[in-house]
């Protein structure tokens, strides 16, 4: 549960508009319910103020539908991610209309019409096959509130690319850098910026990358101090720590 659908839920009780009775129907699945094959964490909004998110692999389309629509009654955003074709029907044939993006793999229901954006961050990717992963940063930057700019394809390679951007990069709260083969970057950006870098090495690259091994081993070892590494392809992970961090700061 939400919120702010919690405080409205209350002040109804403390009106008289809402009996104890019927509040008690409402609060009935905090702070988890559960649907057999899942237990649906509802109480993770209060707890530290972002609902659970679905990871689609792994489940069936009809799992993921189930799971969504038990999340929705909450009446909050629902997330999914890694979400495929048939998950993205699955949860169109239980709840309607989605919003999905293909590249990033989201989809997204309940989300806001218009989300007041808070603070910077910039989602910096080193080469066009990285923009999956930096999409899925992305979007989940902007689902939950934080003001987000994209810039992409500035890999090592070519460093004039990186360099005509300095001014949005020092103007950012925090810098998610995507990148896979030897996956500099993330260093590089580390040494010209005032901020905390969230690093996350992708899948990218020809053999002796080993699936990114070499990307996440190269950032782990970065010399650029306020280096922090996600897992590999990890957009979703690195856009919740960038979302924390932004909004420590203020809007």
């Amino acid at each position: 549960m939400e919120p702010d659908r919690l405080r409205a839920l209350l002040r109804e009780v403390k009106g008289g508009a809402v009996s104890i009775e019927e509040a008690l129907d409402h609060l009935r699945k905090l702070p988890f319910s559960d649907l057999g094959f899942a237990k649906v964490d509802h109480h993770r909004p209060l707890r530290n103020g972002y609902p659970e998110v679905i990871y689609c692999p792994g489940k069936s389309p009809e799992q993921v539908a189930a799971i969504a629509r038990d999340l929705a009654e909450g009446g909050g955003v629902v997330l999914a991610t890694r979400a495929g074709q048939e998950a993205r029907e699955a949860l169109e044939g239980a709840l309607g209309p989605v919003e999905y993006y293909p590249r990033a793999r989201l989809a997204v229901l309940n989300r806001p019409a218009k989300t007041p954006l808070i603070g910077h961050v910039a989602v910096v990717s080193a080469g066009t096959s990285d923009e999956a992963v930096a999409e899925e940063a992305a979007l989940t930057l902007e689902i939950f509130g934080s003001r987000t700019d994209r810039i992409y394809d500035v890999g090592v390679a070519g460093l004039p690319r990186l360099l005509a951007h300095y001014p949005q990069l020092r103007e950012a709260r925090v810098i998610v850098v995507v990148a896979g083969m030897e996956g500099a970057l993330p260093s590089v950006i580390g040494g010209l910026v005032d901020c905390p870098v969230i690093a996350v090495p992708t899948s990218v690259g020809y053999g002796a990358s080993f699936g990114g091994l070499a990307a996440l081993l190269s950032m782990l070892n970065s010399c650029a101090p306020g280096v922090s590494v996600v897992n590999i392809d990890n957009g979703f992970g690195a856009a919740m720590q960038a979302d924390m961090i932004n909004r420590l700061g203020p809007p």
